[in-house]
């Protein structure tokens, strides 16, 4: 294993390829709780503990079913199914732990089963740490700490967005600009922001 590649896997993670404001996954849940920043605070915490367990199972999945078998194509599909398990268990620990927090995500938290940001990270480890089906050196550690920092780059973003709109809600802002149009806006402009540590091209 290679450290300075651990290194280079949390700046592009979390900076450069950051899941919402860079690749452009699960904006839904973005968009939609990232009024206040406890709320935020709460998804993105889920969010980080269903990348990491799925990049632990996926891999583990892949590495001894999918590939031993030649069933690769089922990739997708074990994947969503290892993804649902997981939200599922977080929703039940939140509704036990906290019924307000529950009630407030509402229909956003079983939608983190088709958060295309949590499959996302499943299928990236097994592109960038699996070669013609062999797992390269130190992938199973590769794509759990890349399961990490996928929803520490998240909670970033999540936590950024939160603070402006908390803000804004002391300023006078026009009732056609009032939430979503808003939202969109600042997502925008911190999209543009973090494009910055890819460089611009032409």
């Amino acid at each position: 294993m290679n450290l300075g590649y651990f290194l280079t896997i949390f700046i592009s993670a979390v900076f450069v390829y950051n899941v919402i404001l860079s690749r452009f996954l699960g904006l839904c849940s973005f968009v939609a709780i990232s009024k206040e920043t406890k709320p935020a605070l709460a998804m993105s915490l889920a969010v980080m503990f269903v990348t990491t367990m799925s990049s632990i199972i996926t891999w583990g999945i892949y590495r001894f079913l999918l590939v031993p078998f030649n069933i690769t194509y089922l990739r997708t599909i074990s994947f969503i199914l290892v993804i649902a398990a997981f939200v599922q268990l977080v929703e039940m620990v939140i509704k036990k732990v906290s019924p307000s927090m529950y009630r407030f995500f509402g229909i956003y938290l079983p939608l983190i089963t088709v958060n295309c940001a949590v499959l996302g990270v499943a299928v990236l480890n097994i592109d960038m740490f699996f070669i013609n089906g062999k797992a390269v050196p130190g992938s199973f550690y590769y794509s759990v700490f890349q399961g990490i920092c996928v929803g520490v780059g998240y909670t970033v973003a999540m936590l950024l967005m939160s603070g402006i709109r908390e803000r804004l809600e002391l300023c006078a802002i026009p009732e056609s600009l009032k939430d979503f149009p808003l939202a969109f806006i600042i997502a925008s402009i911190m999209s543009m922001s973090f494009l910055g540590f890819n460089g611009f091209k032409f």
